[in-house]
């Protein structure tokens, strides 16, 4: 990759999620979408992009054509099913030698930068740099350290082995993407971090496809009631990201409403530790005798999510810790105002008490008052609904890609990638064990 271009091709790592899941099932969020939505607009701008990522299924097709300059690579490593992202780490030794085989195949120089997600993923990119001498770029996406800080009741820490992983890759990395200034603070704080090293690259919102839209017709797709009041969850089903919270704040508030219209809606499907009890949250609707006031729906497709977000008068995002919060981008792009946890990149993503309203905790004595003033005040939602379409056009996919393709050039001038590679720069060594990976 020559500085301050760039680069042609580039390797992106996903290990534990595909972009082609269907965000909020299994292990699939808003990192599925953060990495398919900045593939797709690198591949515009006339980049390469190949995704490494772990096949879950003996149906999946080796290599899959996603999109124009968009390839994913579905590598077998460890067993199709059964296996929980804690399992994974047994397994990066099987995925990284199944990359390195990929480009050990091609003419060398084939990556010119690899820019990995989540820990996982920056562990095989990290060998996988020194390999090939290339710039190596890394999104964490959520930190270890920051989830065990704020951990929910009940929700199992981080184990060491994660802990101890990403402050290898931390230490590794040529550039360290961080979604918020935030976040910049806690790579600092808790791992050490060097600040010249990290870029803010804000993540973004398809505005493209979450825009103000007609609630009564949303509604009608849905087969929602028109005149109801729509206090709405989107996201995967597990103790971080508290969608008990929501619900058991939302009790008294249903239990006092006499026109039944009131409403809770939950869009999503268990992962993570919520796997453990995956019927949790519908156990304690009950528990609460809340089954008539409570509509759960499985994850939606954007296509379908963009009219959950339109027919919805609050979304609440009360997550225990959270690296940026896309479903608050997202609602508030489509004009619907949101309530969220002041934690992480929310205080970013929600302008407070502008596009929505920030809430200092989880206590459910602070949520459910708070919860009140937007439910009792159309006015006040739907002038906020407004400021929060307005605000959410800062956040876009296209200025997320800006911002990355200015980190790249930057990890290519720290290396001083300025020619393709060649064997003069890695000398015998490096050829005989690229001939020992072909074999």
């Amino acid at each position: 990759m020559t500085v301050g271009h760039a680069p042609r091709r580039i390797a992106l790592i996903s290990v534990h999620t595909s972009p082609l899941a269907q965000p909020g099932t299994g292990d699939a969020g808003g990192m599925n979408v953060y990495v398919w939505q900045t593939a797709t607009r690198l591949a515009r701008r006339g980049i390469e992009v190949e995704i490494f990522t772990r096949a879950t299924s003996s149906s999946d097709k080796p290599v899959v054509e996603a999109a124009p300059g968009v390839t994913v690579r579905n590598v077998v490593a460890g067993p199709f099913d059964g296996l929980d992202k804690r399992d994974l780490p047994g397994q990066l030794c099987a995925f990284s030698a199944n990359v390195l085989r990929a480009e050990a195949a091609q003419k060398p120089g084939y990556y010119e930068l690899i820019h990995s997600h989540y820990w996982l993923s920056g562990q095989v990119g990290w060998l996988a740099r020194d390999r090939w001498g290339v710039p190596l770029v890394h999104t964490a996406h959520t930190l270890a350290a920051v989830k065990n800080a704020s951990l929910a009741e009940g929700d199992p820490a981080e184990p060491m082995v994660r802990v101890v992983g990403e402050q290898q890759v931390v230490d590794e990395a040529d550039r360290l993407i961080a979604n918020t200034q935030t976040e910049v603070a806690e790579l600092v704080d808790m791992y050490g971090a060097d600040p010249s090293r990290i870029d803010v690259v804000v993540p973004g919102a398809d505005l493209d496809q979450y825009s103000p839209g007609d609630r009564a017709e949303s509604r009608a797709r849905l087969g929602l009631a028109a005149d109801d009041v729509l206090v709405t969850f989107v996201g995967r089903i597990q103790p971080l990201k508290a969608p008990d919270v929501l619900v058991s704040a939302m009790a008294p508030l249903l239990r006092a409403d006499s026109t039944g219209r009131l409403r809770v809606l939950v869009v999503g499907g268990p992962s993570g530790s919520g796997l453990a009890q995956p019927t949790a949250l519908i156990d304690l609707v009950n528990e609460l005798r809340l089954a008539d006031r409570v509509d759960f729906l499985p994850p939606q497709a954007p296509d379908q999510l963009v009219h959950v977000y339109r027919a919805s008068d609050v979304v609440a995002v009360p997550s225990y810790s959270e690296s940026f919060g896309l479903v608050a981008i997202e609602a508030q792009a489509c004009g619907v105002p949101v309530i969220a946890a002041n934690v992480g990149g929310l205080s970013v993503a929600v302008d407070d008490g502008r596009s929505g309203v920030l809430v200092d905790g989880h206590d459910i004595e602070i949520w459910t008052p708070k919860l009140a003033e937007l439910i009792n005040n159309p006015a006040r939602r739907a002038q906020m609904g407004r400021a929060a379409a307005a605000h959410a056009q800062q956040f876009s996919w296209e200025h997320t890609t800006d911002a990355l393709l200015e980190s790249y050039a930057r990890a290519g001038a720290a290396l001083g990638a300025t020619r393709p590679l060649d064997q003069t720069r890695f000398g015998s060594q490096h050829w005989r064990n690229r001939a020992r990976i072909l074999a």
